[in-house]
Parts: structure tokens; sequence; C-alpha cells
């Protein structure tokens, strides 16, 4: 299914070093540089930028725009600890994505959806979103995601004090990862569990 929406990379910070190539729209412009800003952690001009880029992309009714714009801010968002409004600007991404059907941005968002419950400790969000994304991976025969996802979540269980669902979720890790022969990283998994459920 195409989607007018930009890849999973523009929803993501982009490392790109393009400084040179400028865009010959404004508003696009604004954006470039509002990421790059972001990228060097200046997060007050970045905002600047990133707003103003979200202004231009409203004002053309630009929705993939608009989606981007509100995931950058939301990751300026994060980076100064302002998790509620980091989350409304995903939220507000998330609903443009999921108008389009682009799933691979609404993953993209799902995992900042993550960083932010888990820094408010709003662990059941955390688990919930968690959760979702595996069913998606587990539906789209993705082993990558899953390991990733589970290993997310078992952190995610130690910061809530669940330590025995977070050796659960190690060990499901590991036996994924030692499905695909992968015995060293499923062994430091193991070891992660028996650690847990030692101080349980």
């Amino acid at each position: 299914m195409s989607s007018k929406l930009q890849d999973i990379n523009s929803i993501s910070p982009a490392a790109d070093n393009s400084q040179d190539k400028k865009p010959s729209d404004p508003v696009q412009a604004d954006f470039e540089e509002g990421k790059r800003f972001l990228e060097n952690n200046e997060t007050g001009q970045a905002a600047v930028a990133l707003h103003n880029a979200l202004l231009g992309f409203e004002e053309k009714k630009d929705e993939a725009g608009i989606a981007n714009a509100c995931n950058q801010l939301g990751l300026v968002c994060l980076a100064k600890k302002e998790n509620e409004k980091a989350l409304d600007y995903f939220n507000r991404a998330y609903e443009i994505c999921d108008k389009s059907n682009d799933r691979m941005s609404l993953l993209a968002l799902s995992k900042q959806f993550i960083v932010a419950y888990t820094a408010m400790q709003q662990y059941d969000n955390a688990i919930e979103t968690c959760l979702d994304m595996l069913d998606w991976y587990q539906d789209n025969r993705d082993p990558q995601g899953a390991v990733t996802t589970m290993e997310s979540l078992a952190e995610i269980y130690v910061g809530a004090g669940t330590y025995g669902k977070a050796a659960d979720a190690y060990r499901t890790a590991a036996s994924i990862h030692k499905n695909f022969q992968h015995d060293n990283i499923a062994r430091n998994l193991i070891e992660k569990a028996e650690k847990l459920e030692k101080n349980s």
C-alpha cells in the first residue's frame, strides 16, 4: 500500500549531513534546520525552527509534513525532559500516520511513546505499548523487532520493580536469539534473568 507519508528514516532523528543542499521550500528548510539543531543538541533553536515548520505545514495542509514536524518536536521535548508535551506531539503524529495506515512510522512512534512513558514512570502504558508492538512483530514474522521489544519490556519491568516478569522477558528474548544461533547473546540474557531471579 503506498502512502504519501515519508519513510521511517525521516520520522526518526536522521544522521544526514546534507548541509550544503538547502531545500528551496522555506518550510522544508525550517524543518531540515530544526532536525540539524536537534542532532547537535541545540534544543531551543530546534524547537523554534520546527515550530515554524509545523505552522508552515499546517498552512499548506501537508499532513506528512505535520506528522514529521510533530515527531521531531516530540523528540525535542524528550531531550528537554518535557515528557507530557512530547506525548502530545507524538499523539498528533500517530493519528496522521494511523489514518494513512503507515505501519513503519507507527512503530517508530510507539518506541518514542515507550521512552516518554518510562521517563514518567507510567510503566503500565509503556508495557501495553510494548505488547502491541510485539503482536505486530509476531504477525509480520519479524524476530529482530520482537527480540528488541522483549529486551525493552524486560528493562521496563525492572524499572517497575517486577523482577520476575523482567526475567521471563529476558528468557523469551534469549530463546529467540538461540533459534538463530546467537548463543553468546542468549547466554548474556539468561545471566541477566538469573541475576534478577536471585534479587527478587
